[in-house]
């Protein structure tokens, strides 16, 4: 059982981390564009790391 970590280097601050069997990447980009939209919208760089 894997994780992805969602990562913004800007902030240098890990914004969560998904079970990769309950989270496939479709909903992972779901959860970026509602949860983590504020990073997103500032133009801050988010990276999705496998951990």
């Amino acid at each position: 059982m894997g994780f992805r970590v969602v990562y913004c280097a800007n902030c240098d601050r890990v914004l969560g981390r998904y079970n990769t069997e309950f989270y496939d990447e479709d909903r992972l980009g779901e959860i970026l564009k509602t949860g983590h939209s504020e990073h997103v919208r500032e133009g801050h760089e988010i990276e999705i790391r496998t951990g």
